[in-house]
C-alpha cells in the first residue's frame, strides 16, 4: 500500500517512510550525543539544534507512516518551548542559576569563557564575567512580561474601541477610523523609537509604548468582526427585546469578537518580542546590567567581540529565534482554529 509524502507529494510506502524516519532519528540522536560528549564551544548549540530538528522531523515521519494522518509535531514542540520557557522565566529568581546580573559578584569569574558542558557556566560568560545562561533566562523574563503586557493592553483597549466603532458606526466610526489610520500611517519603528526616547526605559513604559503599536491593528480586526456580527440574529433579537447598546456590545459582540482578536494576538506577540529586542539593541530599552536579549546581542558590537567570541551573539540569538518561531507557529495554528477567514485571506 502506498501513500503520498506529507512533505514532497511523492508516493511512498509505509516501509519507506519508516526507514526515512528512523534514519533521521538516528542522525539526530547521533548529533545530540556528540554535543553531550564530544563537541565543545560555539558549535555545540548549533549542532544540538540541528540534531533536535532531525529528531523531530524523523518522529513526525514515523507517526505519519503508522497513523496515516498528519501529525503537527512542530506545533506541539513550539508549545512545549513556550510553556517551558515561561515557567523557567517565572521561577528564575528562585532557580539555582549562576549570577547573571550582579557585576560585583562576577568580578572573580573569568570573562568570555566559552560554552563548556557540565561546568558552572554551560553557556559561557560575557565580558563582565556574567553567566550567559542566567542572563538569557532573565532576558526571557523581561521580554515575555513586556510583550504579554503590551498585547493584553492592545487587545482590551483596541478590541473595545473597535467594537464601539463597528456597532455604533456613523460619526463615531469615522472619527475612530481617522485616528487609527493616522497611527498606522507612521512607520512602526519610528513611532516606537520616538516613544522610547520620550519615556523612561522601564518595563512598564516600554510595554505601554509597544501597546500603542498593537492597538490600531486590534481596532481594525474588532471593527470588521463587529460589523459582521451586528447583523446576526442574536444581536437583532437582543435589540428587539430592548437591550441597551452597552449590553449588546458587552454581552453579544465582545464574546464573538474575542476569538479573532486572540488569534491575532498570538501572531503579534512574536513581533512585539522582536520590537522590544530591537529597542534594547539600539540602547533605548532596558539598560544594563538588567539583561534582555537585545542588549545581550548589543554587547558584541564593541571591537572584534563578535568574531572572537561569537557565542555572545549566538546564545541570545538562539533563544530569540526559537521563541519568535514558536509564537509564529502557535499564532498560525490559532488562526486556523479560531479565525479561518484570516487564513483564506
Amino acid at each position: 500500500m502506498t501513500d503520498s509524502s506529507p512533505l514532497r507529494g511523492t508516493p511512498l510506502t509505509r516501509g519507506q517512510m519508516t526507514r526515512r524516519g528512523l534514519g533521521r532519528l538516528a542522525l539526530g540522536a547521533a548529533l545530540i550525543a556528540a554535543v553531550l560528549t564530544v563537541v565543545e564551544g560555539v558549535l555545540g548549540p548549533l549542532a544540538f539544534l540541528a540534531g533536535l530538528v532531525l529528531v523531530c522531523t524523523g518522529a513526525g515521519r514515523l507517526l505519519w507512516a503508522w497513523r496515516r494522518s498528519k501529525v503537527d509535531l512542530l506545533s506541539w514542540l513550539a508549545l512545549a518551548w513556550v510553556v517551558g520557557l515561561g515557567v523557567v522565566a517565572l521561577l528564575a529568581p528562585w532557580l539555582p542559576l549562576p549570577e547573571g546580573r550582579n557585576a560585583t559578584v562576577a568580578l572573580s569569574e573569568p570573562i568570555y569563557l566559552e560554552p563548556l558542558k557540565f561546568s558552572d557556566h554551560p553557556l559561557g560568560t560575557n565580558g563582565a564575567g556574567l553567566d550567559m545562561l542566567s542572563r538569557a533566562v532573565f532576558g526571557a523574563r523581561a521580554s515575555l512580561i513586556i510583550s504579554l503586557t503590551a498585547i493584553v493592553i492592545g487587545v482590551v483597549v483596541g478590541g473595545l474601541i473597535g467594537v464601539v466603532a463597528g456597532y455604533v458606526r456613523k460619526g463615531t466610526d469615522r472619527g475612530i477610523g481617522i485616528v487609527t489610520n493616522a497611527f498606522l500611517a507612521v512607520p512602526p519603528l519610528i513611532l516606537l523609537v520616538a516613544l522610547a526616547a520620550i519615556l523612561d526605559p522601564t518595563m512598564r513604559n516600554i510595554a505601554l509604548a509597544l501597546s500603542v503599536l498593537t492597538i490600531p491593528s486590534m481596532v481594525r480586526v474588532a471593527r470588521a468582526n463587529a460589523i459582521a456580527f451586528a447583523q446576526r440574529e442574536f444581536v437583532l433579537a437582543a435589540r428587539a427585546i430592548g437591550a441597551s447598546r452597552a449590553r449588546v456590545m458587552l454581552r453579544e459582540l465582545v464574546p464573538n469578537v474575542a476569538l479573532p482578536l486572540m488569534s491575532m494576538a498570538m501572531v503579534s506577540i512574536s513581533a512585539l518580542i522582536v520590537a522590544e529586542s530591537s529597542l534594547s539593541f539600539l540602547g533605548l530599552g532596558i539598560p544594563q546590567p538588567e539583561p534582555t536579549w537585545g542588549n545581550m546581542i548589543s554587547e558584541a558590537q564593541s571591537g572584534t567581540t563578535m568574531y572572537d567570541h561569537p557565542f555572545i551573539v549566538i546564545v541570545p540569538g538562539v533563544f530569540l529565534f526559537l521563541t519568535v518561531f514558536s509564537f509564529n507557529l502557535l499564532g498560525e495554528e490559532a488562526q486556523r482554529r479560531w479565525d479561518p477567514r484570516s487564513v483564506k485571506l
